[in-house]
């Protein structure tokens, strides 16, 4: 039998240290020793080192004015979460495991004095058997956090970003250096004894011929001896199929075809019918020892070549249960910089927003993670197509990963790891090597990276053997060139490309780009536009917002991409005369540039496949960026604009681009 526990509901504490005194102290209880730096304060798990000190007073609110430049001491600092166990200690035949689904990212487990393992990588779960080191009842239970890297963020050498921490909280153009420390996902511990479920896997399909469903089922069990398990299909509390199956030394699987189940549909298709697999595994006594629960969706991903593509294109036609489907939507930028302190609500009021736009497709950016499987959960129910990247990114300077040994093994153990915890989700539509991994060919054009480099080689053949029949891209951008140039349109150049994100003149040039496009797939591209004058005045922290420049501070929130104070100029012959002027003139200008672009590329479909926008949402509350909702989760007129857009057939925008 197995006995979950979830950790998050203890009560935790966290103090911060002078790097490594700790390790001289003998104390039991570390959080209570006045040798701790900063002395130990209430702390939520999952959560931020950065929320317990902002609830305790420690540290001013970073969204505000430049206070993020008063929270960077937490960076110098080591720090200790810690709480105690329940009050029992292990039995003969049992085994009692830690399982951490996210730590950020580096560090030691302690159970008293005992030292249970190290951690080092913010994208991987890890798991601790603690059974031998509980020697007495209610023991303490330490985490101890290492310093940081000291830099990850947007500009410099990719093949030197080795370290595997989530990189945007080191500063982007849309997040200032912010970097957490924490327990960022699920903490638990389970008291097993006999068998249990170390792994399940699942796969569906849909054969729109015969209108019936398939399934695949791979199981691992832990226990020597031969176990069973029952395996149900349920709709509802109504079972579909059902099956008991024999383990044999530890490994099962089942196939079951003809499934008479309905479709899954992406968003504006069709419903998001979804089903539950549950896992009894059974043991010598035929009783239930462990069971694992599953959400699936039926449906069939094929990727062709759009119409009149160049010979040997990539496919970026994407059909869905046999129909063709323009895929539509953002990239998704995490939702905060101390993610680890979201919760489902938080996911469950932006992504209901994003579908009821009308999208259908979010990419997770490399410069992220693994969401939470709340994420992908609301997705499923949403009808919205993931696209997920691994962890790798551009750097500006140069954009080429690693390609060692070492590195190899650890993206590739990330990838799988990635695969076993969100493969089963009917939304996930394909995974993709990192953003924008690209070289420069010799007259300065970015050339996007393939199977040639040894790392994304080894990703692709990764994904072709253990999850077949889902797509993998080495990179985004893709194909012959990374971006898409005027001067070159009609040549086959063009397959997956990215930009332009800055429209020029008075959107004449702008008009023109988009009317002769001739890309298979836009995978980032946008406009910039203000927040509202209230939320730039919400959290201005007294800088004054006019003049609109550059080189007033409280437009360098974090940085001056996005500011067009030059453009309103040209175009109005003086400077704007209040806030609410130039907010008004940018965010019009981001509405019409964004509805232009996608128009066109959707009335081109099937000769284009789909256009993802940079960006979603603010994740920092900028004054000016290309996201389309704002910090708070509110649509700008950007928004509204292509919603309008995405809720409409393609044909229809075709005919309306005819008729103008």
């Amino acid at each position: 039998m197995k006995t979950h526990l979830n950790l998050g509901e203890q009560e935790w504490r966290v103090s911060g240290w002078t790097p490594y005194l700790w390790q001289l102290l003998k104390t039991v209880e570390l959080a209570e020793a006045p040798e701790a730096e900063i002395a130990a304060v209430p702390a939520t798990v999952p959560g931020s080192v950065q929320r317990a000190l902002r609830e305790a007073g420690m540290l001013p609110d970073w969204n505000v004015g430049t206070n993020w430049l008063a929270c960077d001491w937490v960076e110098n600092r080591q720090w200790m979460f810690e709480t105690h166990l329940p009050d029992m200690v292990p039995s003969a035949g049992q085994r009692w495991v830690l399982r951490c689904d996210g730590l950020d990212y580096k560090g030691w487990v302690f159970v008293g004095q005992a030292l249970a393992g190290e951690f080092c990588n913010g994208h991987l779960p890890v798991e601790f058997d603690l059974t031998s080191l509980i020697t007495e009842p209610g023991m303490s239970l330490r985490i101890m956090f290492d310093l940081p890297p000291r830099w990850l963020g947007q500009f410099g050498r990719t093949s030197e970003m080795r370290d595997r921490k989530v990189r945007f909280n080191y500063t982007w153009d849309w997040q200032p250096r912010l970097v957490q420390v924490g327990i960022w996902d699920d903490i638990s511990l389970d008291i097993e004894s006999g068998p249990a479920l170390s792994a399940v896997t699942v796969r569906t399909d849909w054969d729109a011929d015969n209108g019936s469903g398939s399934l695949r089922v791979g199981l691992v069990s832990s226990g020597d001896a031969s176990q069973a398990a029952i395996v149900r299909l349920l709709d509802g509390t109504r079972a579909v199929m059902d099956e008991q199956i024999s383990i044999e030394a530890g490994n099962a699987a089942l196939n079951w075809t003809g499934l008479p189940t309905r479709p899954w549909w992406p968003n504006g298709e069709g419903d998001r019918k979804l089903y539950t697999l549950r896992v009894d595994l059974l043991n010598e006594a035929n009783e239930v020892c462990d069971m694992v629960e599953r959400t699936v969706g039926f449906r069939r991903i094929e990727w062709r070549q759009c119409d009149g593509a160049p010979e040997g294109a990539d496919p970026w036609l994407c059909v869905v249960n046999g129909r063709p489907v323009f895929l539509q939507g953002v990239n998704f930028p995490p939702i905060r910089p101390n993610y680890a302190d979201l919760t489902r609500d938080h996911y469950a009021e932006r992504l209901t927003t994003y579908a009821e736009l009308g999208l259908n497709t979010l990419r997770v950016n490399g410069v992220g993670y693994l969401e939470r499987s709340w994420f992908y959960e609301l997705c499923d129910e949403l009808g919205i197509l993931v696209w997920q990247d691994l962890p790798l990114s551009s750097s500006g300077v140069e954009n080429i990963p690693p390609d060692d040994a070492e590195q190899i093994e650890q993206l590739d153990t990330i990838l799988r790891s990635y695969i076993a915890r969100r493969g089963h989700h009917a939304s996930l539509m394909l995974w993709c090597g990192g953003n924008e991994l690209h070289r420069r060919d010799e007259a300065g054009n970015g050339v996007p990276l393939g199977e040639e480099h040894a790392l994304l080689g080894r990703l692709a053949a990764t994904v072709r053997e253990i999850d077949q029949g889902r797509r993998f891209i080495t990179t985004t951008a893709t194909g012959p060139r990374f971006n898409a140039k005027q001067e070159d349109y009609g040549k086959g150049l063009h397959w997956n490309v990215h930009g332009p994100w800055k429209p020029w003149d008075d959107l004449t040039g702008w008009d023109e780009y988009w009317l002769h496009d001739d890309a298979l797939f836009r995978a980032e591209t946008g406009a910039p536009g203000c927040a509202s004058a209230d939320t730039i005045r919400e959290f201005s922290g007294g800088l004054e917002p006019m003049p609109v420049s550059s080189h007033n501070s409280a437009w360098r929130r974090p940085l001056t991409w996005w500011v067009e104070a030059e453009q309103f100029a040209a175009e109005l012959n003086r400077e704007p005369l209040s806030l609410e002027e130039y907010v008004e003139w940018s965010q019009s200008r981001q509405a019409r540039a964004i509805e232009t672009l996608v128009s066109a590329c959707k009335s081109r479909f099937p000769r284009c496949g789909g256009v993802l926008l940079w960006c979603g949402h603010d994740s920092f509350p900028c004054p000016a960026n290309t996201s389309i909702l704002d910090y708070h989760g509110q649509p700008k007129p950007a928004a509204i604009a292509v919603g309008e857009v995405w809720r409409r057939r393609p044909g229809a925008i075709g005919d309306e681009r005819k008729n103008e």
